[in-house]
């Protein structure tokens, strides 16, 4: 929604008087400046489009119209929330100097900004990154099973580096997760998890433990390189390691997680299900997820499909 053709009177002057205002007066810098000058510009050749020959026939329906069709016409919410705010800028310098009796741009709302939805692993990066870790060694038998519990488990990173032996329960195939106010969940295991803690827990954690001479029995699931409880930065390093390792770039925990909760979503599990199983207090924070699992869809589609 560009345009080239110069303003009439009604809007040009009202423009020129702003632009000298915010460059002299206020001193906003020249980029600034020449921004909300095109804003301004923009917003009167769509109201002199419509027949609105000066900013004091403008309402704010006008210029709710206006930023609708920014937004169909594909600006950025960052695009949108500037040229709101020179919007509001515009017409709050015409009411000070008595060119308006109301501010029709007084309850002009700012676009949200958009939020970038989070990475997830499609599930041959999630196995790539799950047979990273050397099985033939402590340390990669304890990095194997905090990512197998990472991804299937939903838990956040400091969840899983506060876990103690006693919230696994193998036979059951539960774990006890302690989460954010101290909240408590009980989450399933699946068996390939199970596995790889089972050989953590028999084979890999036995050979960290500190000496029995040396004080009391580390009780946590996941033991550092000195026998003590593996602390959440490095946890993400376990993770960050591994994932170069595979191939993968840069992934955290939590894009397991995200991970974890979308390939739910896209077996068929219902919303108030990962809900639970991931700790969310309210159904909002999960429902990202369901934007994540169509946009997951439609990529593999897309890679998949002979005629996408």
């Amino acid at each position: 929604m560009e345009s080239e053709e110069p303003l009439p009177p009604g809007w040009r002057d009202p423009i020129e008087g702003f632009v000298f205002h915010i460059r002299h007066e206020r001193g906003l810098s020249e980029p600034t400046v020449a921004a909300y000058a095109a804003d301004l510009r923009q917003l009167g050749a769509f109201c002199d489009a419509f027949g609105i020959s000066s900013p004091d026939q403008v309402s704010p329906q006008v210029l709710r119209r206006f930023l609708g069709a920014l937004g169909r016409d594909g600006y950025a919410r960052s695009s949108l929330g500037r040229k709101a705010a020179a919007v509001r800028g515009f017409f709050a310098y015409l009411l000070r100097r008595g060119a308006l009796s109301e501010d029709p741009a007084a309850f002009l709302g700012t676009p949200k900004a958009g939020r970038a939805l989070p990475r997830v692993l499609r599930l041959d990066q999630v196995l790539a990154l799950l047979n990273a870790p050397d099985q033939d060694t402590p340390t990669g038998q304890r990095d194997r099973a905090l990512l197998e519990l990472l991804y299937g488990s939903g838990a956040r990173v400091a969840e899983a580096v506060r876990l103690d032996v006693s919230d696994v329960e193998l036979g059951g195939a539960t774990l006890r997760l302690h989460g954010k106010g101290d909240k408590d969940r009980i989450v399933p295991l699946g068996e390939h998890a199970r596995a790889a803690l089972r050989t953590w827990l028999e084979r890999g954690r036995p050979q960290l433990l500190p000496g029995r001479n040396s004080g009391p029995i580390e009780p946590a699931l996941f033991l550092g390189g000195r026998g003590g409880r593996l602390g959440s930065r490095q946890a993400r390093t376990v993770v960050e390691h591994h994932a170069v390792r595979a191939g993968l770039g840069h992934v955290t925990p939590h894009t397991l997680r995200h991970s974890y909760a979308t390939h739910l979503l896209e077996g068929g599990a219902d919303l108030r299900s990962v809900q639970e199983l991931l700790g969310h207090a309210a159904l909002s924070t999960t429902q990202t997820y369901t934007h994540l699992s169509n946009e997951h869809l439609r990529s593999s589609y897309d890679q998949a499909h002979p005629r996408a």
